[in-house]
Formats: C-alpha cells, structure tokens, sequence
C-alpha cells in the first residue's frame, strides 16, 4: 500500500504513538507499506505552531522533518500540476484547506489517506482511500 499520514497521524506517530489505532501502527511500520508525509502537513503545522494553534513539547515545527525520515516516511510535495488543478476538487462541506489538499494529493497520486477524520469519508464517493 502507499499512503499518506494526514496532519494528526503523522504527529502523532512522531509525538504520541498510542494515540494511534494498532491497526495504523501497524500500518505505519510494515516494510510492505510505502508511507509518506506532505509538505503541507510541515507547512499546516508550521502555520498552527506560529499562531499558537499547536503546542509542541520538547521539539520544534522543524525538527519533525528529521523525525519523519528517521521513522522511514518520504517527505512528498505536490507536484505543480496537482497544485494547479487543486480548483477541480469538488466542494463538500468539510472545508479545511489543508486537509482538502491533502485529499487532492491522495486522489491525484490513488494513495490512502490516514486519518481518524470521519468528516474526510464523504470523499470516499470521489475515489478517496482512507485507512485508520
């Protein structure tokens, strides 16, 4: 499988792992599995952090690229093709713009997307894959 943490999975995987369901840890460290991050996600995170929106204890925005690497994930930005037809994604009534780009990205490449976010499922009618 190849697959995408969202936001919170990928924070949590780095922060706090039992925060996670057993079935995505396991999903997470599967050699069988290809799993990456977005830049959005650093860049979501980032944003959230500076405004005081997310508190990081012990680390900062920065520090999470390498503790990504370090557990494995490939760090995946959209291309400039995705990011130009992100305007095609239809409008459903969840609205976080780094989540629907992150939707975009999963739809664009056919990878999955991890979330626990039940509001993403109504995706799922547009091809979206989600795991948790």
């Amino acid at each position: 499988m190849i697959a995408l943490l969202d936001t919170h999975s990928f924070l949590w995987a780095v922060l706090a792992p039992e925060k996670l369901s057993a079935a995505t840890r396991r999903l997470i460290t599967n050699p069988a599995n290809e799993m990456h991050v977005s830049t959005i996600t650093f860049w979501e995170i980032a944003l959230k952090f500076s405004i005081g929106k997310l508190r990081l204890w012990g680390c900062t925005p920065e520090d999470l690229v390498g503790a990504g690497r370090q557990m494995g994930l490939s760090i995946s930005a959209p291309s400039a093709e995705e990011s130009a037809g992100f305007h095609r994604l239809a409008r459903l009534p969840h609205k976080d713009p780094f989540d629907r780009m992150l939707i975009w990205q999963c739809l664009q490449r056919n990878w999955t997307l991890v979330t626990r976010d039940k509001e993403l499922t109504a995706y799922r009618a547009l091809g979206l894959k989600t795991a948790w």
